[in-house]
């Protein structure tokens, strides 16, 4: 039993750097030739459903696109679908799945993540060698690791904010107009009740335009966004591109924390390892 309970251990690492290869392989997929795209927005449809209780089950933007073939320099288009909606002459990223003949996608806030994907699968495998360590009563290992993990998670949270800080990112208040419900599991004999989860529907005014978006935030609570609240979103003038996340201050504030607990615990460290290494 014990055994089976120091397996859990390796879970949250595990979750977590998967995660993050996941990232990665998306994003060396985009360094790939021929599995990626730089297109141009040509137009942008709005598509809606509802059940029959008036919940809103499709919400979704076909995005039409073009670009120019690398190999042939053929003009394409494709349509794609996305949850946001996009202004005509727009640049967006495109990535093939597998190659040119896989299914296209939208790259949509790859870059308003917290922390980078290199960042993300090493802080993962990081904490499955903590677990690992834990077990085997490594602990100078763990004492090891851990100021690795905080410095890094501490680096990655600054460069975060300090990028978005030099985007030169403009608030965009947004208002609440609708909430779009997505299905993620149905009852069960052994799990009560479906679970779902909410996503806000913004409208906003940007450049004398109307703009409607679905946002990417989402909750399990049906609480949490209500029509007719506001929402602050973020125009970026250089890509010409609204996004989710700004340069938040409590992300500066836990970057700079981590990056001391970590400095701390680094030197901590030194000064148990440095006399063992004397004697």
């Amino acid at each position: 039993m014990r055994d089976f309970t120091q397996l859990f251990l390796y879970v949250p690492g595990i979750i977590i750097f998967l995660v993050g290869s996941g990232r990665v392989r998306t994003w060396l997929g985009m360094k790939r030739l021929g599995a990626f795209a730089e297109t141009t927005v040509i137009s942008s449809t709005h598509v809606t459903k509802k059940d029959r209780q008036g919940r809103e089950i499709f919400n979704y933007y076909n995005v039409v696109v073009e670009y120019v073939e690398a190999k042939t320099g053929r003009i394409t288009r494709k349509t794609v679908k996305s949850p946001t909606d996009y202004c005509e002459g727009q640049q967006v990223k495109l990535i093939f799945k597998g190659n040119r003949k896989g299914e296209p996608v939208l790259v949509e806030h790859e870059d308003e993540s917290l922390f980078g994907p290199w960042t993300t699968m090493i802080g993962g495998a990081l904490m499955i060698l903590m677990a690992l360590m834990q077990i085997k009563g490594e602990e100078m290992w763990i004492m090891a690791f851990l100021p690795m993990l905080l410095i890094g998670g501490g680096i990655s949270l600054l460069h975060t904010y300090f990028t978005l800080k030099g985007r030169g990112l403009q608030p965009v208040q947004a208002e609440i107009t609708e909430i779009y419900t997505r299905q993620i599991s149905k009852e069960t004999k052994i799990i009560r009740g479906s679970k779902f989860t909410y996503y806000p529907i913004v409208t906003y005014e940007l450049n004398g335009r109307k703009n409607i978006r679905r946002c990417n935030i989402n909750s399990s609570d049906q609480k949490t966004f209500k029509p007719g609240d506001t929402l602050e979103l973020y125009y970026d003038p250089k890509m010409r591109i609204v996004v989710e996340k700004g340069p938040k201050t409590s992300v500066l504030v836990w970057g700079i924390l981590l990056l001391a607990v970590g400095a701390v615990s680094g030197v901590s460290l030194l000064t148990v390892v440095i006399p063992m290494l004397a004697a």
